[in-house]
This record gives structure tokens, C-alpha cells and sequence, in this order.
């Protein structure tokens, strides 16, 4: 669905490229993370695929075709939804879907059917101006959908919610991957990305440092231990590999006093950092 290489792209006025160099495919039905802190090149990238950023280097091929060679169509195909929505604050939830709708030639998913989806229903009448955070990524989130596109854009799309909402969220979008929709994710929570993502791209400096998955990553992440905590409440860890063969381990076991036992792994966090040496701060 996307395939992008030798992407370099430098803003005006700028004496080096914020985007150098970088290649990478997207397949179609799969969710696929720009993970990055802040100023990294994650939305830049974004907006040149979504052709806000036209004057790049390189080739961006989204649903085969060129960016810069987009036509109407393009839209038609695509949801957006930023990490800062933009709305009509003085109408309705509601009443701004209706208004979003008016561009798109083909059919869109009722305004009203969207905001129950997201648990909006009750405030869809309410004034956008009124709305939380929250409520207004939901909605920005509903507006993505109205074309029911073939490929999602989401930026950070469960900042400044609730953990039930966050949830909630999450679980549209795996259903969304189920349909067979491809989409572009755009964040620096890490949880979210292993969460969710089939593969994630680690981004600094305008450069990719690593593709994978977050399971092959974390499963190469180093030695896996396994934590125990005794009845006593003291802790320790023994290597996961061969732990039968421990004798220390086998006994706590044997003499049934152990309380609680976890596996521990590398964090997407911490692989993040020993790859890019930077922290997603």
C-alpha cells in the first residue's frame, strides 16, 4: 500500500534535510509505527505521505501512485486524524461531521452511528468548544473514519484519554486491521506501539534506525529472566534458559514457597534506546 524510498525532504530555510534518506513498505492490512520523541521526523513523514509536504526528494508510492501525481481520488481513500484536532468550536460534534462530510464523493458511514462508536452519542449536541481533550480526539478520530478509508493515518490517537477510552480506541483499531484496513501510526508511547503494531520504525534525526516487530524485537532483547518473590517477600531472578537445571530455583519450587513468578524482558522502551542511543523525551 505504501512504498516509500531514498526519502530526503528539507524545510525551507532549513541548511539540513529534517528527512534523510529513508526507505521503507507498508503492506497492505498491516499497522505499522513511526515511533520517535518529539521532533524526530514521525509527523514530517506523515504529511509528505498524505501530500501536505509535496517538494521531497526521493519516491512516496501510496495505493500506487506518486504523491506529487495525486489526484481527488487520493482523498477519497485516506483518513486523517492529527494529534491536535481542528473543529468548529461553535458547532456541534454532531453537527461537524455532517459539515466534513460534504467534500467526499463517495459514501460515508453516518455521523451518528461513528459517535456511538466511540461512545459520543450522549454529546453529539453539545458545542465543540465544551468538549475535553478527550472528547475531541474521539471525535477526531470519528472524522477519520467518515469514508471509511482504506488507510488510516492516526498521530498520537489516545493522547489526553481515560484508560477506558484509550482501550476503547484500540480495540476500533484492531477491528479496523481486521477489515482488512492498512494503518500509519504515529506515536511515541512505546505501550501503544506493542500494543498494536505488526511492525515498528524507530525514528531520530530525520533517519530510520530499525524496522521490526515489537515480538521479534523484544524476543531478541538480551537474556530473559524469570523473577521470583517468596512467601518471605524477598525477590530473585534466574536465567530463563534451562531454569529446570537450577537447583535454587527447583527447590523454592519444591518446597511450594514461592508466592509469585514473572518473566522479564527487554521493554520496546529500552530496545529503543541501546538502538538509537536517545530516549523518546
Amino acid at each position: 500500500m505504501i512504498k516509500v524510498k531514498n526519502l530526503s525532504y528539507r524545510f525551507k530555510g532549513k541548511e539540513s534535510n529534517t528527512i534523510k534518506d529513508i526507505t521503507f513498505d507498508v503492506e497492505e492490512g498491516e499497522i505499522f509505527g513511526f515511533l520517535g520523541p518529539s521532533g524526530a521526523g514521525k509527523s514530517t513523514t506523515q504529511k509528505i505521505l498524505i501530500g501536505l509536504l509535496g517538494d521531497y526528494e526521493g519516491s512516496v508510492r501510496v495505493m500506487g501512485t506518486e504523491v506529487k501525481e495525486r489526484n481527488r481520488d487520493f482523498y477519497e481513500r485516506i483518513g486523517i486524524a492529527f494529534e491536535f484536532p481542528n473543529f468548529y468550536h461553535k458547532l456541534s460534534g454532531y453537527e461537524n461531521l455532517e459539515l466534513f462530510k460534504g467534500p467526499y464523493s463517495v459514501p460515508t458511514i453516518p455521523a451518528m452511528e461513528l459517535l456511538k462508536l466511540v461512545g459520543l452519542e450522549i454529546d453529539a449536541k453539545q458545542r465543540f468548544h465544551s468538549y475535553s481533550k478527550g472528547m475531541k480526539m474521539r471525535l477526531n478520530f470519528c472524522r477519520a473514519l467518515l469514508n471509511d478509508p482504506d488507510i488510516l493515518f492516526l498521530d498520537e490517537p489516545t493522547s489526553g484519554l481515560d484508560p477506558v477510552n484509550a482501550k476503547k480506541l484500540k480495540d476500533i483499531i484492531l477491528e479496523k486491521k481486521k477489515e482488512g484496513k492498512t494503518i500509519i501510526l504515529t506515536t511515541h508511547n512505546m505501550q501503544l506501539a506493542e500494543e498494536l503494531c505488526d511492525r515498528v520504525a524507530f525514528i531520530v534525526d530525520g533517519k530510520i534506525a530499525l524496522i521490526d516487530s515489537p515480538k521479534r524485537l523484544k524476543g531478541s532483547g538480551g537474556e530473559k529472566r524469570i523473577i521470583v518473590e517468596s512467601k518471605e517477600g524477598t525477590i530473585q531472578n534466574f536465567p530463563l534458559e534451562d531454569v529446570r537445571e537450577n537447583k535454587e530455583f527447583m527447590a523454592m519450587l519444591n518446597t511450594n514457597s514461592i508466592a509469585t513468578i514473572s518473566t522479564k524482558v527487554k521493554s520496546l522502551e529500552e530496545i529503543f534506546i541501546e538502538v538509537t542511543g536517545r530516549s523518546l523525551i
